[in-house]
């Protein structure tokens, strides 16, 4: 003979679901861990050089500017008549505001910028 079961009581039912519920709820708070910056990852020595010879972006001139990875003689004259137009950039992430400074190219210089 063949048992079968019964089906759960409604306690059983609740007390399953209320336990779906919290691991669901818990998982969905855990955080990952961020990447840590190119400047983070250059040695400490490193670092306080990049920072040493790091370009400031409210001062340098066009020819400056143009020694950064992905920033031609077009971009910089861009970037130069953005900070003449608007003022000086406030943070190095405002600096793709300007045409031409996408998202990946502002990643590639951003160690090697500062703002002051």
């Amino acid at each position: 003979m063949r048992e079968t079961k019964s089906p759960p009581s409604k306690l059983e039912s609740r007390i399953a679901l209320v336990t779906l519920a919290a691991v669901f709820s818990a998982s969905a708070c855990a955080t990952l861990p961020r990447p840590k910056s190119t400047a983070a990852r250059l040695s400490p020595d490193l670092a306080g050089r990049a920072h040493a010879s790091a370009i400031n972006i409210n001062t340098a001139s066009s020819q400056e500017l143009e020694q950064l990875p992905g920033i031609g003689e077009g971009i910089a004259e861009r970037i130069v008549a953005h900070r003449q137009q608007f003022g000086p950039f406030r943070r190095p992430e405002h600096l793709m505001m300007v045409r031409g400074i996408s998202d990946q190219k502002f990643r590639e210089m951003r160690a090697m910028i500062v703002v002051e």
